[in-house]
């Protein structure tokens, strides 16, 4: 909205010119959002604390988890105010990429927010339904499909997808393309979510794969360093790193009453909402499957639920006794059980997240 409003007046006053910068812009949401989450968050904190909306802790968790019981959810608010008003404020809001990011951002943080009304205020034990989540999240990857098909930007590459370490190498699913794109909105939002289980994890880690798909943005938006990389040119994608920023600095911001001992808890509004941002935002600069490797922690936490769920029930088939394959799965739970304080698997698996990251960086130049 600034950016509309201020740089047609560049001639007039001319500081107005820096808002033609995406680095300028990118820098102020970031400390926008920043600033929103140090100010909203002891505010949302008391509102949830004053209506007792409380996190409810499974009987099979960790015991060390039940001393958090009562503890605020719902903590996502946070996050989502601190991303949409410094999105709104600083980017271009014509970019068909920053209006298919916001919308995906709220479509789900609306279906996080009903599954997280019906737990804890409701006292409805499984929230929203499976199905019905479901439901919204392939609603959700059927439309941005079909926006990027008919989005003039991604003209002739709408179905194609870059491979890493393969040098002019993509993938075009042709017809199947909205397929994969609910498959990669979908797991990353469970993925996020499933790891939104210990004191700072998720947060970090969100904050960690965003400022990566920040500076991606950056890269593929500009003719020249896209064609020095030799990756995918997509003009106008430039601006989601005014977003990548924004939900960054707001990770980052909310990560200081998250930090352990936690202060408050995301909630589902927060981890679908950044799950799904996450999974859009590798779609849209079609970088789907280096994703897997940024947002790897992510990946590893969805598998170890997978694998423990499928080897209990091939177990129980095959002998009458399920088995598990972790002591408790995600694979946070194992670690923890296994005798790790809280603070190291989440510190430990943060540093794994950052040299996945600088990993994925080293991707451009090793084909």
């Amino acid at each position: 909205m600034l950016y509309e409003l201020l740089f047609p007046l560049r001639d007039q006053f001319s500081p107005f010119n820096l808002f033609q910068y995406i680095t300028f812009r990118a820098a102020s949401a970031a400390m926008l959002a920043l600033i929103i989450c140090f100010f909203l968050g002891p505010k949302i904190i008391q509102m949830l604390h004053n209506r007792q909306i409380g996190e409810e802790i499974r009987e099979q968790g960790p015991e060390s988890h039940h001393a958090k019981k009562g503890t605020p959810t719902m903590g996502g608010l946070i996050i989502l105010f601190a991303v949409i008003l410094p999105t709104f404020l600083f980017a271009n809001l014509q970019n068909p990429f920053v209006q298919i990011i916001m919308v995906t951002v709220i479509w789900m943080g609306i279906i996080g927010f009903l599954d997280d009304y019906l737990k804890v205020v409701k006292k409805m034990k499984k929230g929203l339904i499976a199905r019905y989540k479901m439901i919204g999240q392939i609603l959700l990857g059927l439309l941005v499909a079909i926006w990027i098909q008919y989005t003039p930007e991604f003209k002739d590459v709408w179905s194609v997808t870059s491979v890493p370490f393969l040098k002019n190498v993509e993938i075009n699913f042709g017809l199947l393309y909205p397929l994969f794109v609910i498959i990669v909105i979908t797991g990353t939002s469970n993925a996020v979510n499933l790891t939104d289980g210990l004191d700072g994890l998720a947060a970090g880690l969100l904050a960690i794969a965003f400022g990566v798909f920040g500076a991606i943005a950056y890269i593929t938006g500009r003719v020249d360093f896209s064609d020095y990389l030799n990756i995918l040119y997509l003009p106008g994608a430039g601006e989601l790193a005014v977003f990548a920023s924004a939900i960054a600095g707001a990770c980052l911001g909310y990560l200081w009453f998250n930090a352990a001992p936690a202060e408050v808890f995301m909630g589902d509004i927060g981890s679908l909402s950044t799950g799904a941002a996450l999974g859009t935002m590798a779609i849209l600069l079609k970088k789907e499957f280096l994703l897997l490797i940024i947002g790897g922690v992510f990946v590893w936490e969805a598998i170890s639920v997978i694998l423990q769920v499928g080897y209990f029930r091939w177990t129980k088939k095959a002998t009458g006794v399920g088995k598990r394959l972790f002591l408790m799965a995600p694979i946070h739970h194992h670690f923890e059980l296994k005798g790790w304080p809280e603070s190291r698997v989440v510190i430990r698996f943060w540093i794994i997240g950052i040299l996945l990251a600088l990993f994925s960086l080293t991707t451009f130049k090793i084909r």
